[in-house]
């Protein structure tokens, strides 16, 4: 196997998972799992060593970047015991550079994302101070041609009215009903199984890098613009 690129009997496997998910064929199967989660270990190192031309990478290693495939069931009303999609994560150094980058290989549904999945009450509380002072601003990057074209609208999950402070006609209300900020892109089978795939996925981790920029700006100044951290 060729490293660092995603081999289709990875993504087959998958496949098979969803169609068998269940501990006795998972068992069964342990060994050819673990030779494709190794393919997939590499693609991840791989892709850490790109995204690390452009950006700075906290997360250790390929390996540190996964999710298990083993799912937590006590709190889900899907209570087969296995993901069917390969996933994880990286963190960007440093307290200065926040947000994080997120991955997830599943066969004909691929995707990437980025962003704030769970901010705390300061830094949401921060976030929207910001948006009600400067919403032009986060319009300008969140409208921006290569932007739109590439991750769509922001995504996340939002308060159902307007957070306590703000009114419900707020020139920005649709953004201050944001809890989580969260941009993503989808790809094919077939660009994920091509040789560049992991240089195609760091590119496309770069093209958000104004609004982490941004983002990480805003929760390392106060509203003066002076630094906090």
């Amino acid at each position: 196997m060729a490293k660092g690129i995603i081999q289709k009997e990875s993504i087959d496997f998958l496949k098979k998972l969803k169609k068998n998910n269940n501990r006795d064929w998972f068992n069964k199967h342990k060994e050819e799992y673990l030779a494709h989660r190794e393919n997939i270990i590499e693609f991840a190192d791989t892709l850490l060593d790109e995204l690390n031309k452009h950006d700075k990478i906290e997360t250790e290693s390929g390996k540190k970047s996964l999710f298990r495939i083993y799912k937590d069931v006590r709190f889900s009303k899907d209570k087969t015991p296995y993901n069917s999609h390969w996933s994880g994560s990286f963190k960007r150094a440093t307290k200065q550079l926040r947000g994080g980058y997120y991955f997830n290989i599943n066969p004909v549904k691929s995707r990437l994302s980025g962003g704030f999945w769970g901010p705390n009450p300061d830094d949401l509380k921060r976030i929207r101070q910001d948006i009600d002072l400067n919403y032009k601003e986060w319009r300008k990057i969140l409208n921006n041609k290569a932007f739109v074209s590439t991750f769509g609208s922001l995504r996340g999950e939002q308060v159902s009215s307007a957070p306590r402070g703000f009114t419900k006609d707020h020139p920005a209300i649709d953004l201050l009903r944001y809890k989580q900020f969260i941009v993503t892109h989808e790809f094919t089978d077939k660009e994920v199984l091509s040789p560049g795939f992991a240089k195609k996925m760091s590119e496309t981790y770069k093209k958000m890098r104004p609004f982490l920029n941004h983002m990480s700006e805003i929760l390392t100044t106060n509203a003066n613009g002076e630094p906090i951290i």
